[in-house]
């Protein structure tokens, strides 16, 4: 799966683009700042590969400039930049830097989107992934790596069982989706339920002291009440 690297301080506009980046079969990963943008893009260039980051100019801790700077320093992954300015001294600095495109606020989603996918398309389609790529997920804090059958959290690695990693993959594989212990239990065990809820439980329960930073209030892996878990989708 394409990842795809947000960063701006405006939380309604990352939440916004998030869906529709989503909704494209993209994966969305969200950084309100650029401090937190350089540490998530080092996380994933350590692990998976991004396919594209979507840059604000304008924020309060490191301007959009100096992070383009950063990550041109290690990477050639696409960058498009969003500024609230119409300003052409801006887009030729951002541009001068390394940007491979520039997007002025406000702007429809469409028109975004149009841009995504093509910066997408150009950079895949010349810097081909490897399987080991495609096999890998990067989400807020952690990377699974199904290829190598590996899992970090926070840069820590976590040690799984088979069991453990395959039920942490199917659900990862689905954020959002609700499992009854049944669904769950067939798609990961790949055999007939047993009417065992206490196993699915026992196994939830041991999955999120190795992954949840704090496993009496989980982030991940959440319950439904009276149905199931699914893995949450703000992950």
């Amino acid at each position: 799966m394409n990842n795809v690297l947000i960063i701006d301080d405006d939380k309604e506009l990352c939440a916004l683009m998030k869906k529709c980046v989503d909704q494209e079969n993209l994966s969305a990963i969200i950084a309100h700042g650029g401090v937190e943008g350089l540490r998530l893009a080092d996380e994933s260039k350590n692990s998976c590969s991004l396919s594209l980051v979507i840059l604000d100019v304008m924020m309060p801790d490191i301007d959009g400039f100096q992070v383009l700077k950063k990550i041109r320093e290690k990477s050639n992954i696409p960058v498009l930049m969003l500024t609230a300015k119409n300003d052409e001294e801006d887009k030729v600095s951002g541009l001068r830097l390394g940007a491979d495109d520039y997007l002025t606020k406000p702007f429809s989603i469409n028109e975004l989107m149009a841009r995504v996918n093509s910066l997408i398309r150009r950079y895949t389609t010349l810097n081909p992934t490897t399987e080991t790529d495609t096999e890998c997920m990067v989400l807020k804090g952690m990377v699974i790596d199904k290829a190598n059958r590996h899992v970090s959290v926070n840069d820590i690695p976590v040690e799984l069982t088979s069991k453990e990693f395959d039920l942490l993959s199917f659900l990862s594989s689905n954020k959002g989706r609700v499992f009854t212990k049944k669904q769950i239990y067939t798609h990961v065990w790949e055999e007939e339920y047993a009417f065992d809820d206490s196993n699915i439980m026992s196994f939830i329960s041991k999955l999120r002291k190795k992954i949840e930073p704090d496993p009496d209030r989980p982030f991940y892996i959440l319950t439904v009440r009276g149905v199931g878990y699914r893995f949450n989708k703000e992950a």
